[in-house]
């Protein structure tokens, strides 16, 4: 795992200027092509209407609105755009988080709190870029984005599925299933 130092983040002002450029509309074909990568994968475990979070939807919630129109109920939590802390203390089937975690500077707890509101027998799916090795990673345009302060590999993931004592798969590049016993 590799992140960014506290001192270099981003003010919260600065960090939502930034978001607030993203075009991440419901509409959006392409978007919705690079969604449906973490949404394909609750389609194969779990039929409808489990219910999910999409922690971190962003300001157009794309994926919550391709899921109820395959009938997957989704509440919606972001820091900026939904914050809702009642929908963080719920239960769901599924949790959803894509392109999110290279965006927290503090991710074990809260990846924990997601954890704890996974209900058994379900899942939790992570999109997000890997880091490869450190070679690679001085190249990396993805390590650019000034909001992009961690860094996970497939190490990292390992390690958290080992600490939920789950199993895990990585059916694409960029996207990580946990699986709650």
């Amino acid at each position: 795992m590799v992140w960014l130092e506290k001192r270099y983040h981003l003010q919260e002002q600065d960090e939502k200027a930034i978001y607030d450029l993203h075009q991440n509309q419901t509409d959006d074909l392409s978007y919705r092509r690079f969604l449906q990568r973490s949404l394909e994968q609750v389609q194969y475990h779990l039929a409808p209407p489990a219910a999910g979070l999409d922690f971190g939807c962003g300001p157009g919630p794309a994926l919550i609105k391709m899921a109820e129109e395959l009938g997957y109920p989704m509440q919606a939590y972001d820091k900026y755009y939904a914050p809702n802390l009642n929908a963080l203390q719920q239960d769901y089937d599924f949790v959803t988080c894509t392109e999110v975690i290279e965006h927290l500077s503090a991710p074990l707890p809260i990846l924990d709190q997601l954890w704890q509101i996974t209900r058994p027998g379900g899942l939790i799916v992570i999109q997000t870029k890997h880091v490869l090795d450190d070679q690679r990673f001085c190249q990396w345009h993805y390590r650019n984005d000034p909001t992009h302060i961690t860094f996970f590999s497939e190490t990292s993931f390992h390690w958290l599925a080992n600490r939920w004592q789950c199993a895990i798969s990585l059916p694409h590049n960029d996207v990580v299933v946990f699986y709650k016993p």
